[in-house]
């Protein structure tokens, strides 16, 4: 039976292809085949936190200018690869983690599937305790004593981030997008009373917000954390990024306490979005996170 295979130089030959047409098809495939360069590199790492073993990635940039740690909010949240993505193609080295009882993460889950468990002091510390190991181990890994390592995240890590700053000094920064600086009980408060109603606030005043925030029965008993008690005691600085249609944390009364923290001159900066909601850090906008790149790159 004949061979009917047919080499690619056979094929030029029959058809008789212009010498340069093949040239340019040949640097057509070579600059469009090859792979990217990465702006940074991955390494997989396990750590221990009060003698559980959390697992995660950490992203060394090419430009590194500075390093953060990200926490997560509340919910079952693995590594955070996207986030830390962004933040490692802007030359800021992450250590992003699978929480405690999530993914390839030891220990146990404490969430809203589960109750409100999450949001009680223990838990809360528990989790920044996970945070500040987070610290150390990517403080280990950098070896670079001139790369200043902060906190970021968003929402329930507006309570975990300075706690666990104020037990880590290490700790030199803390980046928060739509975090409470109310009490955990108050936002609780907050957030039964608007039900997750899209239109909020435009059927609803500040000042009735503020009644229920402040005078509202509380459907759950847990140890409250407030967060000010302890923002009052740091001085690192921070920035918040806030929402101003946010139906989860009553976002003027927030702004009001950072101004009260800010007049004893505290280090504490902060924007609002007036149209965006609770979502900062990942809205249709790519201004809130340019902007908590942009702050961490020029602490001072």
């Amino acid at each position: 039976m004949r061979n009917k295979t047919t080499t690619f130089k056979q094929v030029l030959k029959a058809k008789r292809i212009p010498i340069y047409i093949l040239l340019m098809l040949l640097f057509f495939i070579t600059t469009h085949t090859s792979a990217t360069p990465s702006n940074f590199t991955t390494k997989d790492v396990k750590f221990v936190s009060e003698g559980i073993s959390l697992a995660g990635t950490i992203f060394t940039p090419n430009n590194m200018q500075a390093a953060v740690v990200i926490v997560h909010g509340s919910g079952q949240e693995k590594r955070m690869i996207d986030f830390a993505t962004t933040l490692a193609n802007n030359g800021i080295a992450v250590l992003t983690y699978d929480k405690r009882g999530v993914g390839e993460s030891g220990g146990v889950y404490a969430g809203p599937e589960v109750g409100t468990n999450n949001v009680d002091f223990s838990n809360l510390t528990l989790l920044s305790l996970d945070a500040s190991a987070a610290v150390n181990t990517l403080s280990k890994y950098l070896s670079n004593d001139k790369i200043s390592i902060g906190l970021i995240g968003g929402s329930q890590a507006g309570w975990i981030i300075p706690l666990a700053a104020e037990k880590n000094k290490k700790v030199k920064f803390m980046t928060i997008f739509s975090g409470a600086l109310i009490t955990v009980k108050e936002q609780l408060r907050f957030q039964f009373y608007t039900n997750g109603n899209q239109d909020f606030w435009n059927t609803h005043s500040e000042e009735e917000a503020r009644k229920h925030v402040f005078n509202d029965p509380d459907k759950y008993e847990f140890i409250d954390t407030n967060p000010n008690d302890i923002l009052s005691k740091l001085s690192i600085p921070g920035f918040w990024i806030f929402g101003g249609k946010d139906i989860q944390v009553p976002v003027k009364l927030s702004i009001e306490y950072l101004d009260a923290l800010k007049s004893k001159e505290k280090p504490y900066e902060y924007k609002l979005f007036p149209n965006l909601g609770h979502n900062t850090a990942f809205s249709n906008s790519e201004e809130p996170m340019k902007d908590a790149i942009n702050w961490i790159k020029n602490i001072k």
